[in-house]
């Protein structure tokens, strides 16, 4: 199998049709590079706020429930200058390293595994969750990023969980018209998400109809690739990828840490995100995104364009 396809692509190089209420007209290029997992551990906290304090990186999303997270937190709170997201969180999938539900485990005891952690995968979440109780603890997570002074612009999902079922793409929709906060979403399912992610399918009119009433704006398309340890085929994908992308809203989703003894201990992904955060802060990176004359863009700006657009 080749590098590239050897590779896990979720969402990769999709290309969706805007609902016609935001960039309808525009055919310029706009790239949100997003990085996922702060708050996970210091290493990682350390190199968000590096991809984020070079310019590069647009957007961040935070772990809540995990034991860095407040450190990040307090970063997100001096710096309202960047973009934060909450990273809704209902699995805990590394073996040594794990964490439980923000809110008391009597509450949301669905959502548990025998250890006290939250499900180590997205199928045991499937299996085992009710949607009643996930919508306590999603609520407990963004409800403690904002106690913690975090200037939210967005939610996602951690490794796609809140997708799993029906029921909790509800919550999930929900969450976003109730906070008022744009989530990663689209306004047209593709034959490719469909079949990855299948309770979207029959949520997924109902959900754009409730997100388009808000004003939320929604993404053309998503990139992330998440695996392989080439450096150089690595930047390489990644250069050619971004130079492919289409018309309106793109985001890029990246894992920026160091690789050091704390972040090889967690993950064996280590390697890769001290790539990104290597790549993603590099000003050579800046420049290429300036020839390709692609436009950076903040989820806090796609959510403010939206609503005038609309208006």
């Amino acid at each position: 199998m080749s590098f590239t396809n050897a590779l896990s692509v979720w969402f990769s190089a999709l290309v969706c049709f805007c609902s016609g209420v935001v960039f309808s007209q525009d055919t310029t290029r706009y790239l949100i590079i997003h990085s996922d997992d702060a708050g996970m551990s210091h290493s990682v906290n350390v190199a968000t706020q590096s991809g984020l304090e070079s310019g590069i990186v647009t957007s961040a999303s935070i772990i809540v429930p995990c034991p860095w997270f407040k450190e990040f937190a307090n970063f997100a709170k001096a710096n309202p200058q960047y973009d934060y997201g909450v990273h809704l969180t209902l699995n805990s999938e590394w073996d040594n390293y794990r964490w439980g539900p923000v809110a008391s485990r009597d509450r949301v005891p669905s959502l548990v595994d025998p250890t006290g952690c939250l499900w180590d995968n997205v199928g045991q979440v499937a299996a085992n969750a009710k949607a009643d109780e996930v919508k306590i603890e999603l609520k407990a997570q963004i409800d403690r990023a904002l106690q913690f002074g975090v200037p939210l612009s967005h939610l996602d999902t951690h490794m796609g969980a809140v997708l799993c079922r029906p029921d909790i793409v509800d919550v999930y929709v929900d969450l976003a018209v109730e906070y008022n906060l744009p989530i990663l979403f689209f306004s047209r399912l593709p034959p490719e998400i469909g079949r990855e992610y299948t309770a979207l399918t029959s949520q997924f009119q109902k959900s754009i109809a409730k997100l388009s009433e808000k004003k939320l704006p929604l993404l053309d398309s998503l990139l992330q690739f998440y695996g392989g340890n080439n450096a150089e085929k690595r930047k390489q994908l990644y250069l050619d990828e971004i130079a492919k992308i289409g018309p309106g809203v793109t985001q890029l989703i990246i894992h920026c840490g160091q690789d050091n003894e704390e972040l090889r201990a967690i993950t064996d992904s280590a390697k890769r995100r001290d790539q990104d955060r290597d790549l993603f802060t590099d000003p050579a990176m800046k420049e290429f995104l300036k020839t390709q004359k692609i436009q950076l863009l903040t989820w806090k700006q796609f959510h403010e364009w939206s609503k005038r657009r609309i208006e």
